[in-house]
């Protein structure tokens, strides 16, 4: 719908016509010095030959051109326009990703190549962020302690690039679970979201923290928080021979889920992982009646564009 910002200005556009009624009308005393007759006719023939009432009418009308436009463009000339907006979930998710030593094997294969399980986590991972338009979507990444890498933001892209981003490292090599799931539940905590779900994702077995997993997805549970949890490596702790390194604890992570009313999943090859963020997708849908957004198209600057383009115009007209 088309409308002004303030049409009152519009009582603006008689004023000049106002200010020469008011005015007294001085008179314009001509001035000029004596030539002889001849230089006289030569001046006359070389002057452009034009009609000097015509050239006054279409000089006002270009002034009041100018003019009219001018407070148009001051009126705020715009036009209401419906736009999508994001579809709010109510959801906080907040993403727990294992950066542990572990996480450099290459036991895992993309497209026939084998790739590292950081590889597999951050190339599914981020995929997996980026479509979860209408969350609060927070990362935090653990080894031996636990970092918060991106605050709670409906920014997913944000998120997605700082998944890619992970390195090994950073946060110590060792599997400290109990730290991770914690941070998150002490940045949920506040949070006055309607639904509120952690994923944490963990190649190893908690080795690192003075706190049982077990008993941090019991806080979970009372704090209403769903944990889902993904056990990934091709061997866990249950099958493995003993000793044998690079190895999952997927019980934990399953009792983990399980107290706290969430889904464990486990997670052998790349294809798993992808069907696990798939399933996490119908699980935790985004798909919910978002609020609708109206916004403003100005269009003051075309008006603003023909004044100028007419005041050069004039402005030739008096030299040429």
């Amino acid at each position: 719908m088309f409308e002004l910002a303030d049409p009152l200005v519009l009582v603006l556009l008689p004023l000049p016509w106002l200010i020469a009624r008011i005015l007294t009308q001085r008179p314009v005393l001509e001035r000029g010095f004596p030539v002889p007759d001849r230089i006289g006719g030569m001046l006359i023939e070389a002057s452009p030959r034009r009609d000097p009432r015509r050239a006054i009418v279409l000089d006002r009308l270009m002034l009041w051109g100018i003019w009219a436009l001018t407070v148009f463009a001051l009126s705020g000339p715009r036009e209401l326009t419906p736009v999508s907006a994001l579809k709010v979930s109510g959801r906080d998710l907040a993403i727990v990703l294992d950066l542990s030593g572990s996480m450099v094997r290459d036991d895992f294969f993309l497209d026939g190549q084998p790739i590292t399980r950081l590889e597999a986590v951050t190339t599914v991972g981020a995929d997996f962020a980026r479509r979860r338009g209408g969350d609060r979507v927070a990362l935090i990444v653990f080894g031996s302690e636990a970092y918060y890498a991106t605050p709670f933001t409906f920014d997913t892209e944000a998120v997605a690039r700082r998944i890619e981003e992970a390195s090994i490292g950073i946060s110590g090599r060792a599997t400290n679970i109990s730290d991770g799931l914690g941070l998150a539940l002490k940045r949920l905590d506040d949070s006055q979201a309607a639904s509120r779900v952690v994923i944490l994702l963990s190649d190893g077995v908690n080795n690192a923290g003075a706190t049982n997993p077990r008993g941090v997805a019991e806080m979970a549970a009372t704090m209403g928080v769903r944990v889902h949890t993904i056990a990934l490596g091709p061997k866990d702790l249950e099958s493995a021979e003993v000793g044998e390194r690079g190895v999952v604890d997927a019980t934990t992570l399953r009792a983990i889920a399980q107290v706290s009313d969430g889904e464990s999943f486990r997670v052998k090859t790349t294809d798993n992982l992808v069907a696990v963020t798939q399933a996490l997708d119908r699980l935790e849908a985004t798909d919910s009646a978002g609020l609708s957004a109206e916004i403003y198209r100005d269009y003051w600057t075309w008006s603003a564009a023909l004044a100028a383009a007419l005041a050069l115009l004039a402005i030739w007209r008096q030299v040429a």
